[in-house]
């Protein structure tokens, strides 16, 4: 009896422990394999703030004006990322949320030192600023 007690804790433990290990952490490179290497300006010293605000998890990928990769993030709900070294250019930002790909219709202008920041959430009542795209769109080098 103590023994299938002991088996019952573990696989409990074991489990929760796996369930929760799932879940990435912020600054996390979670598509790494399906993207190029980032791409970093050092001296453009411009910056990207992004804030998740939104009630999951979101994977962010921005874009130059070319709507070529730049870089990418895992950011959790309620939690923020700085991109740094962003080149000076037009910035597309692209994300995937839960199972649906987005990308904001507007672009953020980035010049030599500027940080921005760009907030994600979510209002039922008003139209959102984002058009849904596809994965193939989204995962495009």
């Amino acid at each position: 009896m103590i023994k299938f007690k002991y088996n019952l804790f573990f696989f409990t433990f074991l489990v929760f422990s796996l369930g929760f290990s799932q879940r990435g952490e912020t600054g996390d490179k979670t598509f790494a394999d399906k993207f190029p290497p980032d791409v970093i300006y050092e001296i453009s010293s411009s910056a990207l703030l992004i804030r998740n605000t939104v009630d999951h998890d979101i994977i962010v990928c921005i874009r130059d004006q070319y709507k070529k990769y730049l870089n990418h993030i895992y950011i959790r709900n309620n939690d923020e990322f700085l991109f740094t070294g962003i080149p000076i250019t037009r910035l597309y930002v692209q994300y995937k949320s839960k199972e649906f790909y987005f990308e904001d219709k507007e672009h953020t202008v980035i010049n030599y030192g500027e940080r921005h920041t760009f907030d994600f959430f979510f209002d039922a009542s008003k139209d959102g600023n984002f058009i849904q795209i596809s994965q193939e769109e989204f995962l495009k080098p």
